[in-house]
């Protein structure tokens, strides 16, 4: 079974609704006549085939009545959690939410409470803050390290940020901007972390089945099932598999108290999950479906090497070699350039849209991020372009 022009195919999103390319112009100045988009997380490229074969027969079928979130679909989490991340989980952990970002906002409202401080460990996804703000809780900004081409914990710097007051750690695994693929030793260390100072535990594991080879991702729960009384795992189909617009994510939650807790506002709030979404992911989540992950990982990796390569090759920018995503974290400190600058350039003489480092907070001020997750020659002329708008600095 090979996937490989399924990745190279030029999919028109422009006109249909897709946040990526109708949104662009508004959000970055950069029209999606001859600009490229380069931010948001959501892959370029049809989803596999399986998952579209679903929704044919879903369609052929033409009855779109009440469903839930049955037991082939729990069964079907439960094989992936164990087949690709070696994670044995059982199907009453799993709870469904319309996508992670709701799974983090409802979390932040069962188990905190306004004023409450929210712990997140920066540069990170920066919807973590944004949530926590519109929820009405206080943001904890802990920075992470910079070490080298990579970021390290620095937890006692974080401890002596603390006060007491906080609720909840929102920990990103893998570490969205940098492609951080965390080590069981230092996931253990932010579980201790959270337990020492009463935290409940959110690890949000999105991006856990995009990881290179050389590297192995560890479920926070595998790493430290002593975890589990304060622990709720957050995963999702949708960067995986490009189907983030289902609005279908999990709540993986061992803990019976926790679990019950998160349960009880779900049927509160009347929450169920759509019909469509549930038959898309218990497809994806299939031999078929694995198959086609490991052929959009070798993609992605050649996609990294040509884009790091020829990005690396302009002096002053540095892209940070990536373990896991297929987003680039270029670091411009060495242009001396302000961000405004950087920006300018990247928008009007690349025509690129990326996403600023700055919005994902304290160590992100010199980074921009770029979505490689697109067919082959939009990376190649992505990075001509990047070379001709820094070109004097060659």
């Amino acid at each position: 079974m090979t996937f490989s022009d399924d990745f190279n195919e030029h999919v028109d999103r422009v006109g249909t609704n897709c946040t990526k390319w109708d949104k662009m112009e508004a959000l970055f100045g950069v029209p999606a006549e001859g600009g490229l988009a380069m931010w948001t997380a959501d892959s370029d490229f049809p989803t596999a085939p399986c998952v579209r074969e679903v929704l044919r027969k879903a369609a052929d079928h033409g009855v779109f009545g009440y469903s839930w979130d049955h037991p082939d679909y729990l069964n079907a989490v439960v094989w992936w959690m164990k087949n690709r991340h070696g994670w044995q989980i059982e199907p009453d952990w799993v709870l469904t939410s319309q996508g992670l970002g709701n799974a983090i906002a409802l979390s932040l409202d069962v188990w905190s409470n306004p004023g409450d401080g929210i712990v997140i460990f920066s540069p990170v996804y920066h919807e973590f803050a944004m949530k926590i703000n519109r929820a009405g809780r206080k943001v904890v900004e802990c920075p992470l390290k910079r070490d080298g081409d990579t970021y390290a914990l620095d937890l006692e710097d974080a401890q002596a940020r603390l006060t007491g007051a906080e609720k909840i750690l929102i920990w990103c695994s893998p570490q969205n901007p940098s492609g951080r693929v965390w080590t069981p030793e230092e996931l253990r260390q932010v579980a201790e972390f959270a337990r020492r100072n009463d935290l409940l535990l959110i690890s949000d594991e999105i991006h856990h089945d995009l990881v290179y080879p050389g590297s192995t991702f560890v479920p926070m729960d595998v790493a430290a099932p002593e975890a589990r009384p304060c622990l709720v795992t957050l995963t999702a189909a949708s960067k995986t598999f490009n189907v983030a617009g289902q609005r279908t994510g999990n709540m993986i939650i061992a803990d019976p108290d926790l679990r019950a807790a998160m349960r009880h506002r779900l049927k509160t709030l009347d929450y169920g999950p759509g019909m469509l979404g549930v038959e898309m992911i218990t497809a994806a989540y299939s031999p078929e479906g694995a198959a086609w992950v490991d052929a959009q990982i070798a993609h992605l990796a050649e996609n990294r090497r040509i884009f790091d390569t020829g990005i690396n090759a302009i002096p002053g920018l540095h892209s940070l070699p990536l373990a896991a995503t297929y987003l680039a974290w270029v670091d411009f400190s060495d242009t001396g350039m302000t961000h405004d600058e950087i920006a300018a350039r990247i928008r009007d003489d690349a025509k690129i849209a990326a996403s600023p480092g700055p919005s994902f907070g304290t160590g992100g001020e010199s980074f921009m991020r770029f979505n490689l997750a697109t067919s082959r020659d939009r990376v190649v002329e992505a990075v001509k372009r990047m070379q001709a708008a820094f070109g004097d600095l060659q």
